[in-house]
């Protein structure tokens, strides 16, 4: 692993827990950056408050019947961002190249959604083979936004055209403008809406989503936290109402969590909006998706064996 010049150095460590790079599954990666954030600001503070959520609730999934202690873990700490974007993500991507190319699974603790780009951007011609399952309030597929083409509300229409993965689907939408639907149908970019989850049920969006996903050989999965209604998570940068439950979110991720998930992310808590509440739901979705993950790769949990 190359680039540790990149890395801030943090005290705590996620969960708690840091085995060495080479022995490691999964690598954290914090990415304190909001510099094109234009409500409410501070998501560069939720790296530190996640991991420090992190230090302070169970480690143990029910759903999946592992500890996060026993998962072999290394947090790199945090990027060393700038209020460049542009360089900010292309340092992230020499990083997750890195991780990637180690055969580990990049975990990137965000800071605002735009970090998306930068990691997928890592993933060149397999961008092809990958689909990338979004979990927002919003589909961030404006062309501009306040006058830049890279921002958290246009980079989804920057990876739809840049990246070209094989699918992208949205999960949890409420909150868009006319000119995002109109792409997205051009581009064949598909969304469930929040009140079709609620209407229908989890089981239904679970059963459409693994046969939309069904075909692709790798999956990359991105968690803005907004896609959580504010009563349960209020701490983020673009609160939108009517959003789903925590436990919904969870249950949807557990559910499409297998072997071919590449990677994911989890952004957008501004811890600053709120006593805590909301870093604590990051690392709660944190702990069930490694959890998910490692009983997916490993068919049993190793606390049953």
């Amino acid at each position: 692993m190359s680039h540790h010049e990149l890395f801030v150095s943090q005290s705590n460590h996620f969960a708690g827990l840091q085995k060495s790079f080479e022995k490691a599954d999964y690598v954290i990666i914090g990415v304190p950056f909001d510099v094109t954030s234009t409500y409410r600001t501070g998501a560069r503070f939720g790296p530190n408050a996640i991991r420090q959520a992190s230090l302070n609730i169970e480690t143990y999934s029910f759903r999946a019947g592992i500890d996060v202690e026993d998962l072999l873990l290394h947090d790199l700490g945090d990027l060393h961002v700038c209020v460049d974007a542009a360089k900010t993500l292309e340092m992230l991507r020499l990083v997750v190249e890195d991780v990637l190319r180690a055969g580990k699974t990049p975990v990137a603790i965000g800071g605002e959604h735009t970090i998306t780009l930068g990691i997928l951007k890592s993933l060149g011609a397999k961008a092809s083979k990958t689909a990338v399952v979004t979990f927002d309030a919003h589909l961030d597929m404006r062309d501009e936004f306040t006058g830049t083409k890279l921002s958290h509300a246009t980079f989804m229409r920057r990876i739809s055209e840049e990246i070209k993965p094989a699918k992208i689907v949205e999960v949890g939408t409420r909150a868009v403008c006319k000119e995002e639907l109109t792409y997205a149908r051009k581009a064949g970019i598909e969304f469930l809406e929040s009140h079709q989850i609620r209407k229908d049920g989890y089981a239904q969006i679970v059963k459409q989503l693994k046969e939309k996903l069904a075909k692709y050989d790798g999956i990359y999965l991105s968690v803005d936290m907004d896609v959580v209604d504010p009563a349960y998570v209020p701490a983020v940068q673009n609160p939108e109402p009517e959003g789903i439950e925590t436990h919904t979110l969870i249950d949807i991720l557990s559910a499409v969590c297998d072997e071919r998930v590449i990677g994911f992310d989890v952004v957008e808590v501004a811890p600053n909006y709120d006593q805590g509440a909301s870093a604590i739901q990051a690392a709660k979705v944190i702990f069930e998706s490694l959890c998910a993950l490692e009983k997916s790769r490993k068919g049993q949990s190793r606390w049953m064996k």
